[in-house]
């Protein structure tokens, strides 16, 4: 009896360790469980991203294609940019933080999933399987640009060779061309304008640092070094009947 008793008394003492335990694991579990949808709902498909960039590519599927306003440049590559990158880029273009009509009233035309979608299909655009990555590190600065990159510390976030950035939303920038990158890096000196600018503190912050002509040697100096941009010929009506 008296076995009996302790043996009682020691599972009334245990089910509520037992029952805590359980409820312990029930909101992490739940938690879990919203966690996974909300990830789901903001990854980019890039086939669907295929059928959606007819708009993009009269501009970005044309190599070496230059714009005319609001200041000239060759139009970016971006074949093979991250897709967090092009991600945060369209929407700072559809929030206004970064200042351009053209790209703005594309922006603003897109949804969310649109721009997901979009930026996974550029990120894996022009890739080739078993295409050899650029040489790293490539050949080191020399003169005055070394002085600047040390000063400007840019490796600090777009990485080795400028190729590895160390988040995904900041860009691969090695071999993209240098005028456009000259005029990206004065944009963001640029203040009160209606067409022009782009409001990120950190890099406003490093480009005023350097004069006009500093930013063009540095500009030329990360076009000159092997990187995994591209732009592919893509053809318009093709993609806008998918």
């Amino acid at each position: 009896m008296k076995n009996t008793l302790s043996l009682l008394l020691a599972c009334a003492f245990a089910m509520p360790v037992a029952v805590s335990a359980q409820q312990a694991k029930a909101p992490a579990a739940a938690s879990a469980a919203a966690a996974a949808p909300a990830a789901q709902k903001g990854a980019g498909d890039a086939k669907a991203g295929e059928g959606k960039v007819a708009m993009c590519i009269g501009c970005h599927g044309i190599p070496r294609y230059q714009a005319s306003f609001p200041e000239v440049h060759k139009v970016p590559m971006i074949s093979g940019q991250s897709a967090g990158y092009i991600t945060a880029a369209l929407n700072a273009y559809k929030k206004g933080d970064r200042k351009h009509p053209t790209m703005r009233s594309i922006a603003v035309s897109l949804s969310d999933q649109d721009i997901a979608d979009v930026s996974a299909f550029y990120a894996k655009h022009g890739h080739v399987e078993g295409e050899a990555a650029p040489p790293s590190p490539a050949a080191p600065a020399q003169g005055a640009v070394a002085g600047l990159l040390q000063k400007g510390a840019c490796v600090s976030c777009h990485g080795d060779n400028f190729n590895k950035p160390i988040d995904a939303n900041t860009p691969k920038i090695a071999g993209q061309y240098a005028d456009y990158l000259f005029v990206a890096l004065k944009a963001y000196k640029t203040e009160k304008s209606s067409v022009l600018g782009r409001a990120n503190p950190v890099m406003a912050g490093q480009a005023k640092q350097f004069s006009n002509a500093e930013l063009k040697e540095i500009a030329e100096y990360i076009a000159s070094l092997p990187g995994e941009l591209k732009t592919v010929p893509q053809d318009r009506m093709h993609h806008a009947s998918r």
